[in-house]
């Protein structure tokens, strides 16, 4: 792939976005870093998840348009602008009907 991270690199990526997206935090939380919770590795868990693209390149001419730091930026800025979306889903209201034109 183009764009191996780190699972602790993706999540400082993260708490970055969050604090140039949205400057005020929640009451206590001076820094986004400063809510990641360290845990016990898993049996088996991956250090980091890598794609092999060149497959995919060399057959179809398939390049990626997006950075992982361009698509991380669009995914979390979608989240932020999408709140209702989201909330419905964690409290389970969401249905998975389909939403807006389908078309």
């Amino acid at each position: 792939g183009h764009n191996e991270k780190a699972n602790i690199e993706v999540v400082n990526t993260l708490c970055a976005l969050l604090e140039e997206l949205v400057p005020n935090k929640p009451a206590g939380v001076a820094h986004y870093a400063d809510l990641i919770t360290y845990v016990k590795d898993r049996p088996g868990h991956d250090v980091r998840y890598a794609i092999d693209a060149s497959k995919i390149e060399r057959e179809l001419g398939w390049k990626p348009e997006e950075t992982f730091e361009s698509g991380i930026r669009k995914t979390v800025e979608w989240y932020l602008h999408n709140h209702e979306w989201w909330s419905r889903v964690l409290d389970g209201s969401y249905s998975r009907e389909r939403l807006g034109t389908g078309q």
